[in-house]
């Protein structure tokens, strides 16, 4: 095994990916992430040409990581590569919306309020759930919307699963 095949099989595990313009480029997958919108996006770094510069002045191409994300739908795992060690962020059972319960001073004033994930209004005991349910609870009139995140703008034009049944 040379130094390339041996830098490259610690590095990895690596991961085709299908670029904007449709190249394709191997890259070493690093972390899945899910973002507030529900999609997944791969986290990668690319092993790009970097210029490296010797004490005496001489030059060398080396490879340098950079880091970029890419939809996980342009992504094609590679045959013998292990991903089971990729960590997952964003993944709890693919819960984005919050939850809180909140304190009743009457009967009829709410009891739960729906926030997006990353809210900063969050407070008091809270639940995460999934957009499923984040719909369905909002359909129902069981939750009110958060003023300040505004989660009904987000989910607005998600079909509801009760349209569905």
């Amino acid at each position: 095994m040379d130094a390339e095949e041996e830098w490259r099989s610690k590095a990895g595990p690596w991961v085709r990916a299908t670029l904007p313009d449709g190249q394709e480029l191997d890259v070493i997958l690093t972390q899945w992430t899910r973002t507030p919108d529900g999609s997944w996006w791969a986290e990668c770094e690319a092993i790009l040409p970097a210029r490296y510069e010797h004490g005496d002045g001489r030059t060398q191409v080396t490879g340098a990581p950079t880091p970029i994300s890419v939809p996980s739908d342009r992504i094609t795992p590679i045959p013998g590569e292990d991903y089971s060690g990729v960590p997952v962020d964003g993944a709890i059972a693919g819960r984005q919306w919050v939850v809180e319960r909140l304190h009743q001073y009457v009967e009829d004033d709410p009891s739960r309020r729906l926030h997006r994930r990353d809210c900063w209004q969050v407070g008091g005991e809270h639940e995460r759930i999934t957009t499923e349910d984040a719909i369905d609870r909002l359909a129902r009139e069981t939750v009110v919307r958060c003023d300040v995140c505004r989660p009904d703008r987000a989910l607005h034009g998600w079909p509801s699963p009760r349209a569905a049944t």
